[in-house]
């Protein structure tokens, strides 16, 4: 998966902008909310988890996956865009929207 593929699934997902980040880099919001922020050269993302999906990412594949900060109940996870398995990343993306997304953005969702 590369920064337009990612880009591209998210401007997918109801509700969701792109915006410029605190550093420049492109970062994906709802309602205002960010949940997945491409590093500038767009080689790798951090996405909004939960702790234990973090924890579990990074104890499987600490190669693609590094823990980043925490708080309360969430946790930010960084992925290597070129070594992720596509798919696996793909659902992460989309957990890390339906973690900040309300319900009814949700229910928009097409299964």
């Amino acid at each position: 998966m590369d920064g337009e593929a990612v880009r591209k699934l998210m401007l997918g997902l109801p509700g969701v902008e792109e915006h410029e980040g605190w550093a420049g880099q492109p970062a994906f919001k709802v309602r205002k909310k960010g949940f997945v922020y491409l590093s500038e050269d767009e080689s790798s993302v951090m996405l909004k988890a939960l702790r234990e999906e973090q924890e579990a990412m990074v104890a499987e594949d600490p190669e693609t996956y590094s823990p980043s900060w925490a708080a309360g109940r969430f946790a930010w996870l960084e992925a290597d865009l070129a070594a992720a398995d596509e798919e696996e990343l793909r659902e992460l993306l989309v957990e890390a929207w339906r973690l900040t997304a309300p319900k009814f953005l949700i229910a928009q969702l097409t299964p």
